[in-house]
């Protein structure tokens, strides 16, 4: 079976002197594993193509223990971002997340669009990290099938209060009043970041980053966005936290 599709490379490993494995997010086939003779040497086509970041048209051949990459063009290298190391730290984040969260041999065109653009608004400064980043995870852990309920409040039924708090394992708010005794991980939120938190759920896809907010209301969105994904996927992070001590410096 031979097929070519366009993909982004999330994750890239060296096998011996010249060879790479390659874990590629890809629009027709979601997430394939793949190995690419002769890919890490500087001489070799395959090198920039299938190099982390890079967006390229591929051939895949399908082998006895992963696909085999045969022709391979870049269509978009994220260049910007590898010039910046904590921009770069928070891509790598991303890449981890959709190594995770998107599916696998199958149609993933939508999953590559997002992680697309949420790359390129990152590189080009179009956006601030601590907004892409929240729109990026809360959206793929919708599209994942793990949509939370911000409608209201579960216990009284308001829509909104001055302070309302989000429950990360259950994916539901609950206003100050009705939550006497927060649980553990339970976030609190202003208005603002709750219409942001509820914006990165239900908007368009074509407004999902189109919104402001200020520091204290990114710094509850990212919060609750981080807690929710750790919650639904039982696990943290590991580029998530080297982002974070990085940006910490």
């Amino acid at each position: 079976m031979k097929f070519q599709t366009d993909g982004l490379i999330i994750r890239e490993q060296n096998i011996g002197e010249n060879d790479k494995l390659v874990w590629v997010l890809t629009k027709s086939h979601g997430v394939l594993r793949a190995f690419a003779k002769g890919a890490k040497s500087l001489k070799s086509a395959k090198c920039a193509p299938t190099s982390l970041l890079s967006y390229s048209r591929l051939s895949f051949y399908k082998g006895r223990e992963s696909y085999i990459i045969g022709d391979a063009r870049p269509l978009r290298v994220f260049a910007r971002l590898r010039a910046d190391v904590k921009k770069m730290c928070l891509a790598q984040y991303f890449c981890e997340l959709a190594l995770t969260v998107c599916p696998r041999e199958q149609p993933a065109e939508t999953f590559l669009s997002l992680v697309l653009n949420s790359l390129y608004l990152l590189s080009e400064g179009k956006r601030g990290e601590s907004l892409v980043k929240p729109c990026l995870e809360m959206r793929l852990a919708c599209m994942a099938g793990y949509m939370p309920d911000l409608l209201m409040c579960r216990s009284c039924g308001a829509y909104s209060a001055a302070q309302m708090y989000f429950l990360p394992r259950s994916g539901r708010l609950e206003c100050a009043d009705c939550c006497k005794s927060p649980s553990d991980g339970a976030v609190l939120l202003n208005t603002a970041a709750l219409t942001a938190l509820r914006h990165t759920v239900y908007a368009d896809d074509n407004k999902l980053f189109s919104f402001s907010l200020s520091d204290e209301g990114l710094e509850q969105l990212n919060r609750a966005t981080e807690a929710y994904l750790q919650m639904r996927f039982e696990k943290s992070f590991s580029t998530l936290d080297f982002y974070k001590s990085i940006a910490r410096l």
